[in-house]
């Protein structure tokens, strides 16, 4: 969201972008480690698919449904309190889901439970 505001690009495009960055940077916490214990991308791929893919669209869709809900915080500058609590806000409550989410997951065997196994 900062990358956008800070570009002055519409909401819909600094969205997108944190969208984008989220699955990138997921994925990629995931991958690194198994990339440098030797695991070949090809297996690494769809390990990180499986263990993230869920729980970060979660995150993502309850994060972004909050700062659009929020009144005025997608028109918020950086130096606004708006911007970062609605940012803040929103992570928070999207914690709570995510981590219902993963913790399902692994109770069955599949999300990061595929990291481990």
């Amino acid at each position: 969201m900062a990358i956008g505001t800070a570009a002055g690009w519409s909401n819909l495009a600094t969205t997108v972008t944190a969208i984008v960055l989220a699955f990138f940077f997921g994925y990629s916490l995931t991958s690194w480690p198994l990339i440098r214990s030797g695991l070949p991308l090809r297996s690494v791929v769809p390990i990180a698919l499986g263990a993230d893919t869920i729980s970060i669209a979660v995150m993502e869709a309850v994060d972004n449904a909050f700062i659009i809900a929020v009144p005025g915080a997608l028109d918020a500058g950086l130096g606004d309190v708006l911007f970062w609590a609605s940012i803040g806000g929103g992570f928070a409550l999207a914690f709570g889901p995510a981590f219902a989410v993963n913790r399902y997951l692994i109770r069955r065997g599949k999300g990061h439970a595929l990291v481990h196994h």
